[in-house]
This record gives C-alpha cells, structure tokens and sequence, in this order.
C-alpha cells in the first residue's frame, strides 16, 4: 500500500480532501476548486504526500541542479513595483549601477576557465538598454562561447524594448532568437490578476502580455521557466488563478520546464509592512504547486531565497531542482533580505547538500540533458574524512 492509498483510507480527511487524494493517485487532474481546498483546509502532512508521490513518480528521488552565473545589467529601473527592494529609480542612479556590453562581457570572460553551462540575465529597465543593445549582448556572448547558454530577459523587458522600437513581440523574439537567445527565464509574473498586479507592479506588462510573450517564444520552438510570487497581499484565489494561467498555456504550448515559486521578502521596499510567509506556508505553497501543474515537468526551490536547510526540506513537498551553483553575483534576492546574502555553493556543497537528505545530485544543462549523475561520486573531503575516521586511537 503506498502513502496515498493511507490517506485515502485515513477517515480523519474530509471526504473532498479524500477524493483529491484519489484524483491524484489515479493520475487525474484536479480543478480549481480543488486547488482553493487544498490552500485553505489540507494539512501540510496530507500535502506533501501527495507532492512527494508525484515527485517521486516523475523524477524519483533525482534532484537537479547546474553550473550557472547571474549577470545583472542594472538595477536603476523606470518601473517602482512595490514589492522590489533591488531598483533605484533614476533620480537615485549613483545608488545603482549600469554596465556596458563591454562591462558584461569582462564578467563572461571571469568565467572562461569554469564548467559553467548558463548565463543568467535580467536587471531594470531603462531607455539606453534597448533592442540593439540586448542583440549586440547576446551576438558578443556567442561569439566569445557558444556552447553558453543565454537564459535572458524577463516580458517586462522585452515588453519595453519591443515597444520602444515599435516592434511586435513576434518579430522582437525572433530577433532575440538570431542574435542568441537560448531561453528565458520566469520573472516578471509576479501575480497575473490584475487586481493585485495592479498594486503591486502597475505600469509594467500586463499578466496577458507576459503571458502572451512567453507563448510567442514557445511557438517559436524556445524553452522558458515560470514563478510566482506570493505570500503578500494575494489571496489564495489569486494563487490558484495564476496557477490556471500557467497550466493552461502549458496545455497549448508545452514550452514551460520549471516553475518557481518566489517568496516575498520584506527587507527595504514598499511593502515592509507586510509580514513574511512562514516556513509552513512556504513547504504548503510549493506542494500544491507540484499537485497543480500536472503538466509541468519541474517545481524548483531557489535556495538562495529560502535558506540551503528549507531547500533541502522542500525535496520532500514536491520540489525536485535546487537552481543551480549560481556564484555570487546575483543582487536581486539578496537586497530584498533574503537567507543568503552572498549566494555561492560549490559543486560538492551543493551535491553534499542534496544527498544529506537522501535524494541523488543530477547536475543538468538549461534543457536538463543530464551531465553528470553525482550520486557515488567521491570527493577529495569525503577521502580525508574517511581516513581521518580510520587513525589509530592512541
């Protein structure tokens, strides 16, 4: 008997919760109001049953992570999102920084003699970061590594720049797409409805926009990653509409790998009134997450922003990618107050990370083509370790 079919036979559910439970078991999708229940009633324990059972059916106990740099162009933006403790509005420049291609490309180069598979881009918004400038980045990048994956740009830039040069999305993502663009990352959602988006993040692209540049890149044969983030001034309601949102275009498309839950920090922003989620939210957000999105492959935990210990607690609550080895050259999470203010694990940390709680460290490229399988890889501590434990006793 597996755990869900003791669950199902535990009378201490709701017969709704029971029949969640069977839904899900059965491989069956569940609705809306299914996903409202499981927010407002399921205990955490019920959750992550049925999280980790579909985890587990999909990926077993394979935890993916990869070798990956951040580079951030600015951080002066046009937009004032509420809940953004990493922007400076331009009137405030000199708090920020704004680089140059030649500036980034010093950063790509710092890399030439490391394994990294990924160059991760996003950063403010402003007039000079234009399309040409984005397609001379993207051609540089190639030309110096072409085996570099760019993962570039959320819809909030690219919504900006296609309509500074009054271009439709169309024709701006296929010439994204001939100067280098590989993928796209899944910023700029925040929460699609737009009575909280217009709160939170008014005058940016709208929830359709976003949603309509990533199904353009996706009909264009390109891969794209999506979050969300909660634990503001959003209702469960308005979790589950943007949960729908995604499935449904996923439905259409196929071109979504990952989601990533986001988790509002409260540190130096307009919102730091608000109190931040609790641990227990967090592991219950990212489950019905993986119980939602049937048709995505992937649920990731940023660890980063969540701490390396509630990562290692959320392999158990659905998720199964732990993003990547990073460096520490991203400033987004770490301005907003998050756990890790100098965000870098090694590979072998980030390996001994994993198998700590018995799951097996799968370093992936972007596509998660599998690179290596870290699970009985032995590393030069783990040889000093044993023989330390062998020394004689004197």
């Amino acid at each position: 008997m597996n755990d869900i079919s003791q669950l199902i036979k535990n009378t201490s559910f709701s017969p709704a919760l029971v029949r969640i439970a069977e839904k899900v078991e059965a491989g069956h999708r569940i609705t809306e109001e299914d996903g409202l229940l499981l927010f407002e009633e399921a205990p955490l324990g019920y959750l992550g049953t049925l999280a980790n059972y579909i985890r587990e059916k999909k990926h077993g106990d394979a935890t993916y992570f990869n070798r990956n740099f951040h580079m951030e162009p600015t951080n002066i933006c046009l937009y004032t999102c509420t809940f953004c403790s990493y922007s400076r509005l331009i009137k405030k420049r000199e708090e920020g920084w704004e680089y140059s291609i030649e500036d980034m490309m010093k950063i790509v180069r710092s890399f030439d003699d490391k394994p990294v598979t990924e160059v991760h881009i996003v950063g403010g918004v402003l007039p000079q970061y234009d399309v040409k400038f984005y397609v001379e980045l993207f051609k540089a990048i190639k030309a110096h590594r072409p085996d570099l994956h760019v993962k570039a740009l959320t819809p909030v830039e690219y919504h900006y720049i296609f309509k500074k040069d009054k271009i439709s999305y169309l024709e701006g993502m296929k010439l994204m797409k001939e100067a280098g663009l590989d993928s796209m990352p899944g910023g700029g959602a925040e929460i699609f409805h737009p009575e909280i988006r217009d709160q939170i993040a008014g005058g940016k692209c709208s929830g359709d926009q976003w949603l309509e540049i990533h199904e353009i890149w996706h009909n264009l044969g390109g891969r794209s990653n999506a979050t969300m983030l909660y634990g503001h001034i959003e209702n469960y309601s308005h979790r589950i509409h943007h949960l729908e949102c995604l499935r449904s275009l996923q439905d259409r498309t196929g071109g979504f790998q990952t989601f990533i839950p986001l988790k509002f920090r409260n540190k130096d922003n307009q919102m730091s009134h608000i109190s931040e989620s609790t641990v227990i939210e967090d592991l219950r957000n990212y489950a019905i997450s993986r119980i939602y999105l049937d048709n995505f492959d992937h649920i990731k935990a940023y660890w980063p922003m969540i701490s390396r210990e509630i990562a290692q607690l959320s392999l158990s609550y659905g998720v199964d990618d732990l993003d990547g080895t990073i460096d520490d050259t991203t400033k987004i999470y770490s301005m907003a107050g998050a756990e890790e203010q100098n965000p870098a694990l090694s590979t072998e940390d980030l390996v001994k990370l994993i198998r700590t709680v018995g799951r097996r460290p799968i370093e992936r490229d972007t596509l998660y083509n599998v690179i290596q399988d870290y699970t009985d890889v032995v590393f030069e501590s783990d040889r000093e370790f044993k023989g330390y434990l062998s020394l004689p006793v004197v």
